[in-house]
């Protein structure tokens, strides 16, 4: 599979390029290679999309800052990347080709009301990281506008139809012309559908749609993290004139867990043992995202040493590598003992004290010296 070009790169700017420098760069693309100038070049139509896909990220605050981020996992965690129909891209983004070509949409000859695709939607889903480790299934439930099923989406009355708008005489479009220039709107009467409703639907009062609750079942992958976003397609708001429907982006949140922390496909677990397994070593079970895990402690274990575990961390939801789990241990020392640990702590006091190690014989010296330095000074 061929990587993606840097979404900056493909529109010729700079990360710090403003909204305006954006939609001036895609401008000048399209024009470039807008099909009706291409016609039956592949190559053309390929960087259209690329362009357009590119300017879907960058001209949104939201997926630019996720981009900016993340990459291209950051915009395309669980759903489809780019546009799959050049129709979506005209859908998507028709009222920019306005100014560069003449007809609905950007498409040259076009005529009456363009199909329009309905608005996306945005919510949010919370997810434990053990669910997020193994991928689940989730029921989302959301409040949708749909196609009003009494007047079939016409918004007129059933018996009756909508009639076409005296305005823009059911193009949907007007354009006014300025000097040598011809500049096209959206009809403002109609507001583009090219139509005007005398008796309105009692159901959605002429609106086209209802508001319905909607269930959805949502497929979370394996390894997807915390600020990553789902995309489902058509799932969005109704579209226009028999347009297709908005997609539904949903925003992953993570909880916390008690033990693991996260970084990416790593996880880190801190194990606690106290000075004695620390100095002699021991066997113990530590806790993995499948259940425990047996681990040697070597003698010697110093505080905050830490051992990794391949392969034990998080799944890549893009189908990489599996991360790894760092163990990092703490030494407990005990807030109370009892009489006879006491006893025993401070015999090793007293053997520590006639066996001084080479680390505490030099920071000892080092002590000693800068004490005496400052004798000799006084």
């Amino acid at each position: 599979m061929a990587t993606k070009r840097d979404f900056y790169e493909v529109l010729g700017v700079a990360k710090s390029a403003s909204d305006d420098d954006i939609k001036r760069a895609y401008k000048k693309l399209v024009a470039k290679y807008h099909p009706d100038r291409n016609p039956g070049d592949e190559a053309a139509i390929e960087a259209f999309k690329e362009a357009s896909e590119a300017f879907g990220i960058l001209s949104d605050p939201d997926k630019k800052a996720r981009y900016d981020r993340f990459g291209h996992a950051g915009v395309e965690a669980g759903g489809q990347g780019g546009f799959q129909d050049v129709n979506d891209i005209f859908q998507a983004f028709g009222g920019i080709f306005d100014s560069i070509f003449e007809g609905g949409g950007g498409r040259r000859g076009s005529a009456g009301p363009r199909a329009r695709k309905g608005e996306s939607l945005q919510t949010a889903l919370t997810i434990e990281l053990l669910d997020a480790a193994v991928g689940c299934t989730r029921e989302l439930q959301i409040d949708k506008h749909v196609s009003c099923i009494t007047c079939n989406g016409s918004g007129a009355k059933p018996g009756t139809q909508p009639q076409k708008c005296d305005y823009c005489n059911g193009v949907g479009q007007v354009i006014q012309s300025q000097g040598f220039f011809r500049v096209q709107t959206t009809c403002p009467s109609c507001r583009g559908r090219g139509t005007s409703i005398r008796d309105k639907c009692p159901e959605c009062r002429g609106q086209r749609v209802v508001s319905r609750p909607s269930t959805l079942e949502v497929k979370i992958p394996a390894g997807i993290d915390n600020g990553m976003q789902l995309c489902l397609r058509g799932e969005g708001e109704a579209g226009e004139n028999n347009g297709p429907a908005g997609d539904l982006y949903v925003d992953i949140r993570v909880k916390s867990h008690p033990l693991f922390k996260r970084d990416g496909r790593n996880l880190a677990c801190e194990v606690p043992i106290t000075y004695a397994q620390a100095a002699l070593g021991t066997s113990l079970d530590i806790p993995i995202l499948t259940g425990k895990h047996h681990i040697t402690v070597p003698p010697g274990t110093q505080p905050g040493e830490v051992f990794r575990l391949k392969s034990q961390g998080m799944p890549d939801p893009h189908g990489g590598m599996r991360g790894d789990l760092l163990v990092e241990f703490h030494v407990e020392v005990p807030k109370k003992l009892n009489k006879k640990q006491e006893e025993l702590l401070r015999q090793l006091a007293e053997l520590d004290d006639k066996q001084v190690s080479a680390k505490r014989k030099t920071f000892l010296d080092s002590v000693k010296g800068f004490f005496t330095s400052h004798e000799d000074a006084e």
